[in-house]
């Protein structure tokens, strides 16, 4: 496997996650202009040492990549000011099928797994990226598989576990591990409202379950909303999940009617994250990669011939401690 050959990048927004990308990249050895709406942005990163561009235009001037960090409300205003621009364009939007919708042209959606609580370019970090799942949609008869592995052999590059997937099957997923979970923790928090014994009393499983409800209200609801019909059908099915629960509270014996169902909980908790199996040395075939991402496999690697990816897929034999 070889590593990525320095490519001109431009970042398109320096929040946490544009602005990390940005550091992470020069980090890596490539060419890489910012730009950001905010002049307060721009003056920052550019006193940081960055290579800060006045306009989405002269950002992409002579870009070979085109990385979209913006939220996802202005995205289609920052996409239309790229019409006409002939080189790759990838983003790291949480939702994909509202941005796969605007129909760009050479497009590889991405949704790199990484965050923090807080946020703008203050709180980038060039490391965010180190070991995250960095999901890179590929859509049959759609995206073009040598520009899917040109971003592929990019973010293994920089560390990233790149995962292959559709856009739908992307949103489905996100919408159950992080966009109904940020509405979970957000009405946890809301427990604390006029309440101060609670406040007082909470600790280590209230810190953890309500971590993400610090995350600011605005980008909670641009996920949550621009995945709606998603979110919306997993939020029903845990809230199903949880009338089981309050049925199993009013039962005779209400110990022994919960613990099934926490039982399989704390099982696949305990077994989560999963353990990487051993590597190997797959096509780099549509069909194979969308098998890899659907088996919750990712690639590390990308061969200089681009014929063949380095693989890792789950452990299938784990023994539960």
């Amino acid at each position: 496997m070889c590593e990525s050959a320095q490519v001109n990048v431009a970042v398109i927004g320096l929040g946490l996650i544009g602005g990390s990308l940005l550091q992470a990249l020069e980090a890596a050895g490539h060419e890489v202009t910012g730009y950001d709406a905010d002049p307060a942005t721009r003056d920052l990163a550019g006193k940081d040492g960055r290579k800060v561009a006045g306009s989405v235009a002269e950002a992409v001037a002579g870009a070979e990549l085109v990385a979209l960090a913006v939220p996802l409300p202005v995205l289609p205003g920052v996409v239309a000011e790229l019409a006409g621009h002939d080189g790759l364009i990838t983003d790291v939007t949480s939702v994909k099928g509202p941005v796969r919708a605007l129909g760009i042209r050479r497009f590889v959606g991405g949704h790199p797994m990484a965050g923090k609580e807080t946020s703008g370019y203050s709180a980038a970090d060039p490391r965010l990226f180190d070991g995250c799942a960095w999901v890179l949609c590929l859509e049959p008869g759609e995206t073009a598989l040598e520009d899917w592995l040109t971003a592929a052999a990019l973010f293994t590059a920089m560390g990233a576990r790149v995962v292959p997937v559709t856009a739908d099957e992307h949103d489905r997923a996100v919408a159950q591990i992080s966009h109904v979970p940020h509405l979970l923790a957000a009405a946890l928090a809301r427990l604390l409202v006029d309440n101060p014994l609670a406040a007082t009393l909470g600790a280590g499983s209230f810190r953890d379950g309500t971590r993400v409800a610090a995350t600011r209200a605005e980008l909670i609801a641009a996920m949550c909303g621009g995945n709606a019909t998603a979110t919306g059908e997993v939020l029903t099915a845990v809230l199903d999940d949880l009338r089981q629960r309050l049925d199993e509270l009013s039962a005779p014996d209400p110990v022994e009617a919960l613990i099934p169902a926490l039982r399989e909980a704390g099982d696949a908790r305990r077994a989560w994250p999963p353990r990487p199996g051993a590597a190997a040395e797959e096509p780099a075939g549509v069909a194979e990669l969308l098998a890899l991402g659907r088996a919750g496999g990712w690639i590390t690697g990308v061969s200089e011939s681009r014929v063949t990816v380095l693989t890792m897929r789950p452990e299938t034999d784990r023994i539960a401690p």
